[in-house]
């Protein structure tokens, strides 16, 4: 009778034992690396300056002359109202830091 009672007892602990299912580990969101932002270009931010630095000049009329930049050659573009005003505009562009050439293909027009 011993044996059958233990047999039951057994069987009885083995049915209450812990069935149900455990929950599962919940995945961390991995985290997403953010792109760098662009770098500025320094060809443009060259070309900016010399424009910024046309602008500040009085007796040059930056707003007919537009300004491109690579590795450090700056080329100016468009119209200026005498040949002085040419020479000056390309002297502006040479000052500024950073510029190691200056072509200057302003063409003057008579009332730009």
């Amino acid at each position: 009778m011993k044996r059958i009672l233990t047999a039951l007892i057994a069987i009885g602990l083995a049915a209450c034992g812990d069935d149900t299912p455990k929950p599962k580990p919940v995945a961390q969101p991995v985290p997403i690396a953010k792109p760098e932002p662009p770098k500025p270009d320094p060809n443009k931010e060259l070309a900016a300056k010399v424009k910024r630095a046309l602008e500040s000049e009085a007796k040059i009329q930056a707003a007919g002359i537009d300004v491109t930049a690579q590795s450090g050659k700056v080329t100016l573009w468009g119209t200026a109202a005498s040949n002085a005003e040419r020479n000056r505009a390309g002297n502006v562009a040479k000052k500024v830091e950073g510029v190691t050439a200056v072509d200057n293909q302003l063409k003057v027009v008579k009332g730009s």
